[in-house]
């Protein structure tokens, strides 16, 4: 479960969520993977994003291709030891034509600050 996941991620740009218990449908979002751990950072700002959706609630899910695993949402609490491996993820993986200028922003530390760890459940 967690393998198909992990490679999953790996080999996609774009992974489905769902934050919370309200949202019907999956958004697109980056993620990327640490140590078999994954990892998104929050993009937008706005109140009612995943990101604050999963500080209130932090059950969700995750689609990868065809399959959808049951996902809780946390704060890293080893943030600061892996903020700089997540950064350098997120620019190896998505440091290309157009999405070299949202590479570089999503290490900025407004970002990082939005930093989410999903566990698989």
């Amino acid at each position: 479960m967690q393998n198909d996941s992990i490679n999953y991620i790996n080999s996609h740009n774009l992974i489905g969520i769902k934050a919370g218990k309200e949202r019907e449908t999956f958004l697109e979002i980056w993620m990327v993977t640490v140590d078999n751990r994954i990892f998104a950072r929050s993009w937008g700002f706005a109140e009612r994003s995943w990101y604050n959706t999963f500080l209130n609630d932090s059950n969700g899910e995750i689609k990868c291709g065809n399959q959808v695993f049951k996902i809780r949402a946390e704060i890293p609490k080893d943030l600061d030891r892996l903020n700089e491996r997540i950064s350098q993820a997120y620019l190896n993986k998505y440091n290309s034509g157009e999405n070299s200028f949202y590479a570089k922003g999503i290490t900025e530390q407004s970002h990082i600050e939005k930093t989410m760890e999903f566990i698989l459940i």
